[in-house]
């Protein structure tokens, strides 16, 4: 005679995802195969991450891979390896996309907020000082604040609020007579006939007047035609409406002579 082993056969009726022993003659015991639980005739896949979220942190997500195994992945706005996950201040990084010129609050794991700093004024995401500081930041602009700087001309540094009018950097280093105005001392007169005071005058308001006097004295005359505004019937504006702490910015194409 021998032994009947119960494993022989249909893996002695265990399921397929345990292992049949045989203990006695004609007897057996099912054993769930490591990642699954149950009592051997039935077995049921082991999911870690529905305990503890499977050992990572509270900030990961558990995904499971396999049986009794899982994969940590830290959630949006944290770093680490899953098990431990650190959250990532997003105002850390290049000011969390604010402006320069702007404070970020981090507000929740996703969020941040801009807010424009002391003296400036803007979403947060744009912020602009006083036009004085705007002209430099701007490369249509620059060459005007060089020549005001060069003269020591403040004027529209101050809490105003003011217009001005500003021909582009190309059009201020091509004009031959601009030289002749800085050696013969009547430059600073040309650029305070750009400036206008007491005024904030956008686009929209300078479409509705005919003259305003500038800081230097002079009539500067406002016209409309072909969807444009024309100063003293020659130049242009181009650009409008950069709106600083104390006035606004209109870029023009020629320059205005009082």
């Amino acid at each position: 005679c021998s032994a009947i082993d119960a494993c022989k056969t249909s893996n002695g009726g265990c399921s397929a995802k345990a292992e049949c022993r045989r203990t006695t003659p004609g007897k057996r015991m099912c054993v769930c195969n490591a990642g699954y639980t149950g009592d051997g005739i039935i077995c049921i896949e082991i999911n870690p991450c529905l305990e503890n979220n499977g050992g990572c942190d509270r900030n990961a997500e558990c995904t499971q891979t396999g049986p009794n195994q899982a994969v940590c992945n830290c959630l949006k706005g944290y770093s680490g390896d899953g098990k431990r996950c650190t959250y990532i201040s997003l105002c850390s990084q290049n000011n969390g996309g604010c402006s320069e010129f702007a404070i970020c609050n981090d507000t929740e794991s996703t969020e941040r907020t801009c807010t424009c700093k002391p003296n400036y004024i803007g979403d947060g995401f744009t912020c602009r000082g006083n036009i004085f500081q705007e002209l430099l930041r701007d490369s249509n602009t620059a060459r005007f604040y060089y020549h005001l700087e060069a003269l020591s001309i403040r004027d529209i540094a101050g809490p105003g609020p003011f217009t001005l009018f500003v021909p582009r950097t190309d059009i201020l280093k091509s004009d031959p007579r601009v030289k002749d105005w800085i050696d013969t001392g009547v430059m600073a007169q040309v650029l305070r006939h750009h400036m206008v005071g007491c005024a904030n005058l956008l686009y929209s308001d300078l479409i509705t007047i005919t003259n305003i006097t500038s800081l230097h004295g002079d009539p500067i005359h406002i016209s409309y035609s072909q969807n444009s505004v024309v100063l003293n019937n020659n130049a242009e504006i181009v650009l409008s409406d950069a709106v600083g702490t104390n006035g606004v910015i209109h870029v023009i194409n020629q320059i205005l002579v009082p």
